[in-house]
This record gives structure tokens, sequence and C-alpha cells, in this order.
């Protein structure tokens, strides 16, 4: 099974890579993809490697999509192929996990209309006029959609991930 996690510079290092760590820890084969394949930062200075370009990325390859925060998403929204990877997401009803900043991604490729949703605090009028139900709770599962607020939502939110992914 193999997991996708779309990120930029200035991630937030530990929404990035928990998932990271905890995702190959269960034997699932998790690659990261930006807009350029070169190595991340995240904001505390941590360097990822990027293994795919936006472009090279075929979402039907894929079982999960994680969208870590930061300012990442900030970036990330811009380019129509990770809205394109993000609702493909969505019509194959495939589970997808953002946190923080993360959801503004979402919100940008215009899925977030009912979903139930939680966000970074500073999101959360963003995310309610895209028509998402937003509530302040350390994670928020609504159907395949994952959605925590901060880095202290961690345990919750990669506990709610592994369910989806039925590990």
């Amino acid at each position: 099974m193999k997991v996708l996690i779309i990120s930029a510079d200035h991630f937030e290092d530990s929404e990035l890579l928990v998932p990271y760590y905890r995702l190959q820890e269960a034997g699932l084969q998790v690659i990261v993809a930006s807009m350029d394949r070169e190595i991340i930062t995240g904001k505390h200075g941590y360097e990822v490697p990027v293994d795919k370009t936006l472009e090279e990325i075929k979402p039907d390859d894929y079982a999960l999509l994680v969208l870590p925060g930061g300012a990442a998403p900030s970036k990330i929204r811009q380019e129509p192929m990770a809205l394109e990877i993000a609702r493909h997401f969505f019509a194959a009803d495939k589970p997808v996990a953002a946190i923080c900043h993360g959801p503004q991604i979402l919100i940008s490729a215009g899925v977030m209309q009912g979903k139930r949703a939680t966000c970074y605090e500073k999101v959360a009028e963003e995310l309610q006029e895209a028509g998402a139900l937003y509530e302040d709770q350390e994670v928020v599962v609504d159907g395949k959609l994952i959605t925590s607020r901060k880095p202290a939502d961690l345990p919750a939110f990669m506990r709610e991930v592994m369910k989806q992914l039925q590990l």
C-alpha cells in the first residue's frame, strides 16, 4: 500500500514527519511529492527529500493522501496539479488526512462544501466560508476525511488515520 504526502518548504516539521515515519513503521510505502524534486525544509530545519514532482503523481496508485500544515499549503494551493490530485482522492472516495493549514489545499480544490472538519484556528473562518462545518476538536472524521488542528493533535490524528487504513 502506498501513501502520498504533498508538501513544500516551510512545512510544520512534526506534521509531516510523524505521519511519514508512523506509516512507514506500519509497512506502507510513503512518497513525498512537491513542485520540484529537491529537498524540502521544515519551519524548524528538518530536511525531507522529495520522491516525485506533482506532475509525476498518478493518484490511482495511492491509498491515502496526507496534507501537513505549516506555511507549505499556501504555496501548494496555488498548484493546479495539487488541487487535481486532491479532487481525485475525493472523487474516488479515498482517505484524505489534513492537519493545521493542510485543509487550505482542500478549500482551494473546492471539496469542503458540507464536510465536517477542523483546522488551525486562523484557517477556521476560511474553512467555514468554503462551506465546511467547522468543529474545534483535536480530530474530526467525516467519512474518509480526517482533519486535525495542530501538532499537539497528532496522536489523535494518527489514530484515526490508522483506523481508516485498517492498520
